[in-house]
């Protein structure tokens, strides 16, 4: 690895393995804490206002990005786009929920995707976010795939499967807080292969002929 591969990969005197998928599981309780008290009838802004409540009560240390919650027609809205507080979930309806928190001064950083009602198309919309992640991470493990390599084959894959992917939304670094002093960029234009509990790895996706979309974004790493 060339220095400047090597600059995006630095970390603190703090950092460890461990810490890094503690405060993964740590985020990733709160994503499903927070999905499981947004029900049809709330507004996408009473949702942010239940985050709030469910990170405080989780003792997190701190946010490292906000919360981003998105309903409906917002799922194919990136972490920059326009939020609709006013957006009310319907019974039949899709959100996704983003969370960068940190933990014990290390940086979580967990999204998924989910359903209310039985619309099939969207159940299959948010359960494809989560296949093609898998099937990324598995060609990172498996041949140490480069970060650009792995959002080539993030986006031939999802159009094979009838989806298309956001080719603006490439991953990010994490790390002991703070990662953004590394300026490491996005995964998709690493050209190296991303080192293990560093990287965070972000699919979205959006129907070809609907207006909605879904997320999924989880650590990169390999257990000891």
């Amino acid at each position: 690895m060339n220095d400047a591969n090597a600059r995006q990969e630095a970390v603190g005197e703090v950092y460890s393995l461990p810490a890094m998928v503690k405060a993964r599981d740590l985020t990733f309780e709160a994503v499903r804490r927070i999905a499981a008290a947004v029900t049809p009838g709330m507004t996408e802004g009473r949702s942010h206002e239940v985050a709030d409540e469910v990170l405080a009560a989780m003792g997190m240390e701190r946010l490292w990005h906000k919360n981003v919650i998105r309903f409906g027609p917002g799922t194919l809205e990136t972490f920059f786009g326009d939020f609709q507080p006013d957006y009310v979930l319907k019974a039949n309806d899709i959100f996704y929920v983003d969370l960068g928190v940190v933990w014990d001064g290390h940086e979580g950083d967990a999204g998924d995707t989910f359903v209310v009602g039985d619309d099939a198309e969207m159940h299959a919309c948010a359960q494809a976010a989560r296949t093609l992640w898998q099937a990324v991470a598995e060609r990172w493990r498996a041949d140490g795939a480069t970060g650009q390599v792995l959002y080539a084959y993030a986006r031939d894959l999802a159009r094979s499967m009838g989806w298309e992917l956001n080719w603006t939304v490439k991953g990010h670094r994490v790390s002991d807080f703070p990662h953004a002093i590394y300026k490491a960029g996005r995964l998709g234009d690493f050209p190296a292969a991303p080192k293990t509990g560093l990287w965070i790895l972000e699919i979205q996706i959006a129907h070809p002929t609907r207006p909605i979309g879904a997320f999924y974004e989880d650590l990169l790493y390999e257990a000891p």
